[in-house]
């Protein structure tokens, strides 16, 4: 059995202590989560966690190292082949990973074969 992308998002509606008691959203994972609205079987094919805003954020630590805890990330399962432009290498485990949507989205279109963003 292969091992599944894993995408990391943020809970939506956190509170940041340093921005006050606001309620927030991130703008990035919230364009993931309408890419995976407009392709849903996406989320049969891939792994789909929400974090907390605070850090350190375990999983992401475990998996790409304490440098790499930023969302939204993929964390690659199985390295694709052919290889796809745009991936990271983490220097603490070694995973590949795409960051940010214009990473995440390219390797969703590489790999999962969903429609490129529009320039």
């Amino acid at each position: 059995m292969s091992e599944r992308d894993r995408l990391f998002l943020l809970h939506p509606g956190f509170v940041d202590p340093a921005q006050g008691a606001h309620s927030f959203y991130c703008v990035d994972c919230a364009a993931i989560e309408g890419v995976l609205t407009y392709y849903p079987e996406l989320r049969s094919r891939i792994s789909v966690e929400h974090l907390a805003f605070l850090r350190p954020r375990a999983p992401l630590v475990e998996l790409l190292g304490a440098e790499h805890q930023s969302c939204p990330v993929m964390v690659i399962g199985i390295r694709p082949s052919p290889p796809v432009a745009g991936l990271e290498s983490s220097t603490s485990t070694g995973r590949l990973f795409a960051h940010g949507v214009p990473a995440i989205t390219s390797y969703l279109a590489a790999v999962y074969q969903i429609p490129v963003v529009h320039p």
